[in-house]
């Protein structure tokens, strides 16, 4: 069986793409033609260069194949390109559900996010049913993908067989860019990473989210969602695991939410009217910071049978990775 996936030069991408592979399923690749390919170097796929917002491309790239997977998105937490945000994940999504529904495809899993999903006011962790709402949008991104989820639950209602999976943090290798939850792994191996605040994440190895891909595919419920994560940990247990695996030590100092606000707001003006490029501390990452992302992935392993590696050795596997491809100094 032939699948189409799109995004797939990304890191979660690149990842079901391999896991595809692993399950003997025949893959065509629908990247951006400016996209590095690196992630794909030396794997047996078809890669089809094309552009999302082209009914003509994604027709073409969706010939001969049953099933779908869309990962492709702008997945930036703060950005000065907003419109561009907005365009690629909520418009092209948009166009490859009727791309889709016109090509017949038998199975959608479409690759949302833990962004559009609500966090208790008590602390406890999220569920796919915690309602939020539009206005708890904070920037471009997490608004995008919350709109383009809308326009997805609406295509199941109108009889599209989509699935849609919200990864939470995923870390590991293959993650080029790299995200935002990888970004301060790469920052704390070059000792770039001075305090930290009280905050917390959803931590899940990406090829377990991979193979969550899979599995939605084979046994998710049309028009339902599945939280894809694992394990809940405050920033600092996490930074004293990265000192376990690297030796190096863990930042003592946490600072006040507010504090980091600011420092955020300054970097951010400062990248955008001097620097012109994007900042260094993403001022969306820590507006969301002020909650502790902590999910709840029960549905996704009673219903998907999503495996649940260890955080420690996705960590482990990330830390190698960086360290083998040049993003660690000395």
């Amino acid at each position: 069986m032939k699948i189409l996936v799109t995004g797939a030069s990304g890191f979660l991408g690149s990842h079901v793409v391999r896991k595809a592979l692993q399950h003997k399923y025949e893959i065509r690749a629908f990247v951006r033609p400016s996209s590095s390919l690196k992630n794909l170097e030396g794997l047996p796929i078809e890669i089809l260069a094309g552009n999302l917002h082209s009914q003509e491309d994604l027709k073409k790239a969706l010939s001969g194949c049953e099933w779908l997977f869309h990962l492709a998105a702008d997945y930036r937490f703060t950005s000065f390109q907003g419109n561009q945000v907005m365009q690629t994940n909520i418009e092209g999504t948009k166009a490859i559900l009727q791309a889709a529904r016109e090509s017949k495809i038998a199975k959608i899993v479409y690759t949302s996010s833990t962004a559009t999903i609500g966090i208790p006011e008590d602390g406890s962790p999220g569920t796919e049913m915690t309602p939020i709402s539009k206005k708890e949008m904070v920037g471009p991104y997490k608004l995008s993908k919350y709109l383009a989820e809308q326009e997805v639950l609406k295509a199941a209602q109108q009889g599209c067989p989509v699935v849609i999976v919200n990864p939470s943090a995923p870390v590991g290798t293959y993650d080029s860019k790299p995200t935002p939850t990888g970004r301060f792994i790469v920052d704390f191996l070059n000792r770039k990473l001075f305090a930290y605040t009280n905050t917390g994440l959803n931590l899940v190895d990406a090829e377990d989210v991979a193979e969550g891909h899979i599995l939605a595919a084979l046994k998710g419920r049309v028009g339902e969602r599945y939280i894809l994560g694992n394990q809940n940990l405050d920033f600092k247990t996490i930074l004293e695991i990265l000192s376990q695996i690297t030796g190096l030590p863990a930042p003592r100092f946490c600072l006040p939410h507010g504090a980091v606000l600011f420092m955020a707001y300054a970097n951010h003006i400062f990248s955008k009217n001097i620097l012109r490029k994007e900042p260094g501390i993403p001022l969306e990452g820590v507006k969301l910071s002020r909650k502790k992302m902590f999910f709840d992935p029960s549905k996704a392993k009673k219903e998907l049978g999503i495996p649940q590696t260890p955080v420690e050795e996705a960590l482990k596997k990330a830390v190698k990775w960086y360290q083998e491809n040049g993003y660690v100094r000395g």
